[in-house]
């Protein structure tokens, strides 16, 4: 069932807007991936450069403690707009490699925590969720050339940057990761395959075994007809929310794994989803083609992410 709901802009001319983070005064982060900086969206569409980066910000969330730790992707991105919508048009030769990095919001010091593990390189790390002990799960987009994939995966690391493993590999285009409300599970959207999977936690960076001769079993979802999910969020009702590049849209799955609902978006590129507000209602959508930020009132409570304060 596709639904049109009513939306509100906030603010527009963001360089490809991704990973907002709803701060406890309303305001939202956002990390402007072609324009390389953290940016403060106000309630009434100001705008302040928090930090600008090297590399470009690609996912953020708050750690425990209150510091900014994100998805660097190195710069990876070239940068065109074919049909006149901004998007990445192929690999940025001035790429320096993926990483996680620790962004203190008061000081602006920002720590590299990791950047390669288990030997092998970070490529451009795309999402980020902090668990209910501080733990750092993200997602490894991956790179491509002309005519391939290099796959990432998904990968958990501490958060003072001593210890990281990987999770999930190969995963095609890890992109948009979440927990569910008790922390049992983490989901994983998968660009190019349309496919959200499921993971069983059983300990701080560790998912119950996978069988090799089942590779679908954490499939929980692949919705009928052409999807491309970026990120994601969790509704309090567990709820998976996938933001839709070309179409456009947010695809609202069951924790059983059934369409809910598709949202459409006024963008082909609707990068990602945070909820804020009064009780949680309040969706804020990163429109990456157009450079914009949306709010959208949802009909049901988003699930508040660890150590937002909200």
């Amino acid at each position: 069932m596709r639904i049109d709901y009513p939306y509100r802009d906030i603010t527009s001319g963001l360089g490809f807007p991704e990973g907002p983070v709803v701060m406890k005064d309303g305001s939202v982060l956002v990390c402007e991936i072609k324009n390389n900086c953290l940016t403060k969206v106000y309630p009434d569409g100001t705008k302040e450069v928090v930090i600008t980066l090297k590399g470009a910000p690609n996912g953020a969330a708050v750690g425990k403690d209150g510091a900014l730790y994100i998805c660097n992707n190195g710069d990876g991105f070239a940068w065109g707009n074919p049909g006149g919508v901004t998007q990445p048009v192929g690999g940025n030769p001035g790429y320096d490699g993926g990483r996680i990095e620790r962004v203190d919001l008061e000081t602006g010091e920002v720590t590299e925590l990791y950047r390669e593990i288990d030997g092998h390189a970070l490529l451009m790390p795309n999402d980020i969720v902090i668990d209910r002990d501080g733990g750092l799960w993200f997602t490894d987009h991956g790179t491509r050339t002309e005519r391939s994939f290099v796959h990432g995966g998904l990968y958990y690391g501490a958060p003072d940057g001593s210890f990281a493993c990987e999770i999930a590999y190969p995963i095609t285009t890890a992109n948009g990761v979440g927990l569910s409300p008790d922390q049992a599970t983490v989901y994983v959207a998968d660009t190019e395959t349309g496919r959200l999977y499921a993971y069983d936690i059983i300990g701080p960076g560790q998912i119950a075994p996978q069988n090799p001769f089942e590779p679908g079993a954490a499939v929980l979802a692949q919705v009928e007809g052409f999807k491309r999910y970026d990120s994601l969020a969790v509704e309090e009702n567990g709820n998976i929310c996938c933001a839709g590049l070309t179409p456009g849209c947010i695809t609202v799955i069951s924790p059983e794994g059934k369409e809910v609902e598709t949202v459409a978006m006024p963008d082909p590129f609707s990068t990602n989803i945070a909820f804020g507000g009064p009780e949680m209602k309040t969706a804020y959508i990163t429109l990456s083609g157009s450079g914009r930020l949306i709010a959208m009132d949802w009909p049901r409570a988003g699930l508040k992410p660890n150590f937002s304060g909200l």
